[in-house]
């Protein structure tokens, strides 16, 4: 899977129009000579399937090449910025998780209530309200008008170090893993809502309501059970989609992460850094897709004999 991503990926990157060669062309002070000297040096002199195989070679051992604009190793930048990013993805996964899973249950348990009827507006705003556009609203109520949040960045200008430091950076994150989970309560809320309810009109659960159990007992022993697996394998399937809603949001906050990276080397046309940012994303997401599959025979060990 990991091969097919990156041939594909490959391809897409190349079939691009123009290059990063495009605007030293259009130099005066730039000559052909340099220009092919410049495509010899990175490669690119090369026919596609060449530059591909060898590519593919030098990601096996971690190498992703120099990057165009800076002359960096493209590892070295990636690592960089991987830990911001992929923090964000995680705190606003497992919150994610677990506010829709407390929301879609509470809106089953009080059908065609009060309750229910505010949990689906707030889903259906969710669900319908671009992360973007909500994280303008944010920052035009809650960074320049209360002035509660900073605007964008990861640390104040003031330098902290310690404990301090850590809770700076949690205060410049708020806002935009506040946007990552709002925008995946939606869809999240409204799948574990349809899932409780059938369990609800289920044979097993009326026989166990008519033994007398409690409430408690009911969603810890015959709803939790039930709901968890379907769930995780959503998770599971929308690890990319965080990972990819993360560049927009990275590039309005100004935080110095990996999307804000690939939004900022897709424009200049640095593709070393744009094929590294595209692989690990996608080894993360087949290793959150793994993780899934592991924790779902944890929770149903039925699963291995099929």
């Amino acid at each position: 899977m990991l091969l097919l991503i990156s041939l594909i990926s490959f391809l897409a990157i190349h079939s691009a129009p123009n290059s990063f060669f495009s605007a030293g062309e259009l130099n005066p002070n730039m000559t052909p000579e340099a220009i092919e000297r410049l495509k010899s040096i990175y490669g690119l002199d090369k026919s596609l399937a060449v530059q591909y195989i060898e590519w593919v070679k030098n990601i096996l051992t971690l190498n992703f090449g120099i990057s165009f604009v800076s002359g960096a190793d493209v590892s070295e930048v990636i690592l960089k910025r991987l830990p911001v990013t992929l923090s964000m993805n995680i705190v606003a996964l497992i919150s994610t998780f677990i506010l829709s899973l407390y929301l879609g249950i509470k809106s089953a348990l009080h059908y065609e209530k009060k309750v229910d009827f505010l949990i689906r507006e707030i889903a259906l705003v969710s669900f319908a309200m671009p992360s973007f556009y909500l994280a303008l609203i944010f920052i035009l109520l809650f960074s320049l008008n209360l002035e509660i949040f900073p605007i964008s960045g990861l640390h104040s200008v003031e330098p902290k170090s310690g404990v301090a430091e850590y809770l700076d950076m949690a205060w410049h994150l708020t806002l935009p893993i506040t946007v990552m989970i709002f925008g995946g309560l939606g869809s999240m809320i409204i799948y574990v809502r349809s899932l409780t309810l059938e369990i609800l009109k289920s044979d097993y659960y009326y026989f166990a309501l008519s033994r007398g159990i409690k409430s408690r007992e009911l969603l810890r022993l015959y709803i939790l059970p039930n709901l968890l697996p379907p769930i995780v394998t959503l998770l599971g399937l929308s690890f990319p989609a965080l990972i990819g809603g993360s560049v927009i949001l990275e590039a309005l906050f100004g935080i110095d992460g990996m999307g804000q990276l690939f939004f900022m080397s897709a424009l200049s046309r640095d593709y070393p850094v744009v094929m590294g940012i595209l692989i690990i994303t996608a080894l993360l997401t087949l290793v959150g897709n793994v993780v899934a599959d592991m924790i779902l025979l944890r929770l149903n060990p039925y699963m291995k004999r099929g």
